[in-house]
Formats: C-alpha cells, sequence, structure tokens
C-alpha cells in the first residue's frame, strides 16, 4: 500500500502569536487571519512486509533508519517526523519519504504542514482512526516536545482546511471560519499579493517564546501591543469578509509596525532593506510571515478600488484579470526585490486543506480531509 498526503503552508496576514496557548486565555481569546497557499509539504509512506522503519527527508538530505518502531530513535533533524510515527504506531515497516517545497526557515509553517500531511497519512494505517482537531491538538504537543517552548496552532488549520480562514481561540474550543467563497475574491487577493524569501533562515520558537515572556513579564509595551495586534486581526477579518481589498495594506502595515516591537529579533537590518526596495517601487506594505526575524515576507499592492471586482470590467490585462495598474505595479515591485537580493516565490491560494491519497494494487482512492 501507497499513502500520500498533500498540506499547503500558509501566509499570516494578522493575529499571529495570539494562537500561542495560554496567550490567547489571557486576552480573552485569540484570532489570526492567514491565507493557505500551494506551497506545499507532501509525505509518502509505503508499507513494507517486515518491521523496519525507514524516513527519508528529500528537501533536507537526511535519513533514519529503524529495525522496528520500539527502535526509532527521537533528536536530531528529524525528531519531529520519528515522534509523529512512534505516537501513531503504525502496525507495520513503512518507508517513509518528506519534502517541504518551502526553504528552510521560511516561516510559512512548512514544518506544521508537513506534520499535519505525516499524521493524516499515518492515520489511514489505523483501524481507531483520530479525528482532524485530534490530530492538530495531537500535533501541537508532539511539536512543543521537539521545539521545547510552547507552539502556536494557525499553522495547522490552514494546512487541514485550506482556503482564506480566522481563526478564533477560546476556552472551550477554537473555530475555523471561512472568509472567502468566490473565486473571483480569491484570485483577486492573490493578485495583491507578493511572497518572497529574503534569504535569512530564522527560528521561529525562540522568537514566539521571546514574544511570551515579554507579555508575561509585562516589559515595555509588549502587552499594550498585542492588544493593538488583536484589534488589527480583527479589522482584517471584517475587512476581508466585505471584500474590501484596497484597504488591506494599511492593516498589514499596522500589524508589522506593532510586531516588530514586540521582541528583539523581529526584524532585522537586511529585512527592512528589502521593504524599503519594495515600497519605493510603489508597494504598499510588507511584514515578515510567522515570527519574524527573517524567512518569507508578504507584500502588499493597493492601486485604488475595490479588489473584489478585479476579475472584472474593462482595463484588465490577461490570465486572472489583473488591472492593468495593478499588474504593472506588481512587475515593478517584483523587479525591485530581486534586484536586491530577495528570491519572489509564486503561489496561489489554497481552495482545499490536506488531502490523503491511498493507492493499493487494485485501486487508488483520492481523500480531502479537511
Amino acid at each position: 500500500m501507497e499513502v500520500r498526503a498533500v498540506a499547503p503552508n500558509r501566509i499570516d496576514l494578522a493575529g499571529g502569536t495570539l494562537d500561542l496557548y495560554p496567550l490567547y486565555l489571557f486576552e480573552d481569546g485569540g484570532l489570526t487571519v492567514n491565507v493557505a497557499i500551494d506551497v506545499n509539504s507532501t509525505v509518502t509512506i509505503r508499507t513494507r512486509e517486515d518491521r523496519e522503519i525507514h524516513i527519508y527527508s528529500l528537501d533536507t538530505h537526511t535519513e533514519r533508519h529503524a529495525a522496528d518502531l520500539a527502535h526509532l530513535e527521537v533528536g536530531g533533524e528529524l525528531d519531529l517526523v520519528a515522534r509523529v510515527i512512534r505516537f501513531y504506531a503504525p502496525p507495520m515497516g513503512i518507508d517513509v519519504f518528506t519534502e517541504n517545497q518551502a526553504p528552510k526557515g521560511s516561516g510559512l509553517g512548512a514544518s506544521s504542514a508537513l506534520l499535519i500531511a505525516l499524521s493524516h497519512a499515518l492515520n489511514k494505517l489505523r483501524v481507531d482512526r483520530r479525528s482532524d482537531e485530534d490530530i492538530i491538538n495531537i500535533g501541537a504537543n508532539l511539536e512543543a516536545q521537539t521545539i521545547r517552548v510552547p507552539t502556536g496552532k494557525q499553522d495547522y488549520y490552514a494546512a487541514t482546511y485550506g482556503g482564506v480562514n480566522a481563526i478564533w481561540f477560546d476556552v472551550e474550543e477554537n473555530r475555523v471560519e471561512r472568509l472567502i467563497q468566490s473565486e473571483a475574491a480569491l484570485e483577486a487577493l492573490s493578485a495583491r499579493m507578493i511572497l518572497s524569501f529574503t534569504g535569512a533562515p530564522r527560528f521561529s520558537a525562540i522568537t514566539n517564546w521571546g514574544m511570551m515572556r515579554a507579555y508575561i513579564e509585562n516589559r515595555g509595551q509588549t502587552v499594550e501591543r498585542m492588544k493593538r495586534i488583536k484589534q488589527t486581526a480583527f479589522a482584517m477579518r471584517e475587512c476581508i469578509s466585505a471584500g474590501r481589498f484596497v484597504d488591506l495594506a494599511e492593516l498589514l502595515a499596522e500589524e508589522w509596525q506593532n510586531r516588530r516591537e514586540l521582541a528583539e529579533g523581529v526584524t532585522t537590518p537586511d529585512v527592512e532593506r528589502l521593504m524599503e526596495a519594495a515600497a519605493r517601487a510603489g508597494a504598499r506594505a510588507s511584514k515578515l510571515c510567522g515570527a519574524g526575524g527573517g524567512g518569507c515576507m508578504v507584500t502588499m499592492l493597493s492601486t485604488g478600488g475595490s479588489g473584489s471586482s478585479a476579475g472584472s470590467g474593462d482595463g484588465t490585462a490577461g490570465g486572472i484579470g489583473i488591472p492593468d495598474e495593478l499588474k504593472a505595479v506588481r512587475e515593478r515591485v517584483i523587479e525591485a526585490l530581486e534586484n536586491a537580493g530577495a528570491r519572489v516565490i509564486p503561489f496561489s491560494i489554497s481552495r482545499v486543506g490536506v488531502q490523503v491519497e491511498v493507492r493499493t494494487e487494485s485501486r487508488a482512492e483520492a481523500v480531502p480531509v479537511g
């Protein structure tokens, strides 16, 4: 049997860090807004006739081998993969192949998306299968064991359900609210965003831990800025729901202004230089994805008018119907970013979350999970 699972990564627009337990409880609930994208994490599992476990990371070129599940060691670069396999305990030997499309340290939630893909693939090998929410909660606990500090959950929801969502975190439960349904609106939002890699990998766990410690110890303006980040997330949710994409750049700038002051190392001189290059070329706002410190950056464009009508009317360029003015700004900003040393990453918005395909000798079954 072969099981293949593919999960999208995400761009976080607002409210990041508010998904950290127990920080969102201190704020009487958290809200994050993110966009699932087709920069994917993929896991392929092939069952074996013996009890051996073999793990191959295709993007990091690392391997781990064990005679059986009991001898599969944790620790090292493949620690999280090993922990997930040990937890789901497949009843047979397996070969596991993992691959992230995102560059290492991207801030796009690639490790969490890979965890979701691996968990759903392994879940197919079980008799007593776990629910989507169980997989998310178990995954967060396993990742916390790996990174040794608290971990957020917004990445898991984007990987599980796809789309453009507001994710609510509260005492009793978490819930996902789909903000965009129409194809025209999804294309209009995608046309206003540019994703680039700043070439500076970061370790998000330490940055997030620094933010949480500063909040708990009430250092400087951390608590006040976290409250402002929550307010911006609410405004971002309303803006996207109403299709007022022309206002998104201002809110993204507001989010970044508050976030960059949360902890030391959230921004760097190189990041600021790239943001300035984008702004000179016509971009309205930029922010780093994830906890910051480098990795990927989302840049927002705005040329006036309601973005939700980008696919109709006159004055549009071919393809997805990007208005001519927006298309020209987009090309200038991409050129400026690349000239400044960033690597622009093409993407589209993922309409669905993790998908699992099961192949046996006689048939193949594709299963969209979220």
